[in-house]
């Protein structure tokens, strides 16, 4: 492996990638909604094609504005007679306000915070499966699945953020299990610098850096995450409009060059702007500075040569 500078933390991105990594994610929260109408209600709101879910299956949503810029991204999970949301880091509560806000007179939907009373772990790297196996938690063995047992709900979630095992656990009892997997060899992980370095490789899009009101779900990177089967939502005749006439005129990319790349840099190129740097990092996988950056075309092709502060930086295809 390439030597690590010294502000990743080696131990940690080798449980990233190969061992087993937790992340105790008490800045996140669970909402909860329940109610005849909660279904439909979801389904008129954002991306995901809600209704086409089954008891156990999650999908991932995306929440737009009227002229389809991105305001809220959370997972959902479908159970018998409740749907649970993910929100990202700091959002359970706005969300909660936005979904409320929404709710019309006739609406049979009721928004719960159960933020209080439930608490994330993310298990992650490829020895998560088998830690969690070691201490007696089941893992769901296909993406955007879950299984519940003994009060834990473990989410398989491969294609957003770092992948792993999102577990939703029962406040009082997350300190115990997260020492049990501490203790069943997974590391814990406390250096944000070092997690931003493996999603920025992997060319994950985060909340509050990527996916923000400056851009539609296609043009930060979760155009699967916008289902193209289902009816309308807010922000979707512009969305339709996009894939249709093919007027995705800026996508999410990586950046390699020798210098770093400073988040909010232009990018340019022909003596002008096409883009700006989202994310930044150091890969140790590829020996030197990595950013994500939001790119027009025709210059978010592959091996583009680009200029960032005067610096080359050349459109890389991500680490998967």
């Amino acid at each position: 492996m390439q030597t690590l500078t010294a502000s990743i933390n080696e131990q940690e991105y080798n449980a990233l990638i190969s061992g087993a990594a937790v992340l105790d994610r008490t800045d996140t929260g669970v909402l909860i909604l329940t109610d005849a109408d909660r279904v439909d209600f979801l389904q008129r709101m954002t991306t995901a094609n809600v209704a086409a879910l089954s008891p156990r299956q999650a999908a991932l949503a995306v929440m737009t504005s009227p002229v389809a810029r991105i305001e809220f991204v959370f997972t959902i999970l479908c159970r018998e007679q409740e749907l649970w949301l993910l929100p990202a880091s700091g959002q359970a509560d706005p969300l909660a306000g936005k979904l409320r806000s929404q709710i019309f007179f006739m609406d049979k939907v009721k928004v719960a915070n159960a933020t209080p009373s439930l608490r994330r772990l993310r298990v992650m790297g490829a020895q998560a499966a088998a830690v969690l196996s070691s201490v007696g938690v089941q893992s769901p063995g296909t993406d955007d699945t879950f299984v519940s047992a003994d009060a834990v709900t473990v989410l398989r979630q491969e294609r957003y953020e770092v992948p792993g095992y999102e577990l939703i656990v029962p406040a009082e009892d997350a300190d115990d299990l997260r020492a049990r997997l501490l203790e069943a060899g997974a590391h814990l992980s406390t250096d944000r610098e070092t997690y931003e370095t493996r999603r920025i490789e992997l060319g994950r899009p985060l909340v509050g850096a990527e996916l923000t009101g400056e851009y539609t779900p296609l043009e930060a990177g979760l155009a699967w995450a916008v289902a193209d089967n289902k009816g309308c939502y807010t922000g979707q005749e512009i969305i339709a409009r996009q894939i249709t006439y093919d007027k995705v005129t800026k996508t999410l990319v990586g950046l390699r060059s020798d210098a770093p790349l400073p988040v909010g840099a232009d990018v340019t190129a022909e003596g002008r702007s096409v883009g700006v740097v989202t994310s930044s990092g150091y890969s140790p996988a590829l020996g030197g500075p990595l950013a994500l950056a939001v790119v027009k075309r025709p210059f978010n092709t592959e091996n583009t040569t680009l200029l960032v502060n005067n610096s080359s930086a050349i459109v890389s295809q991500f680490l998967v």
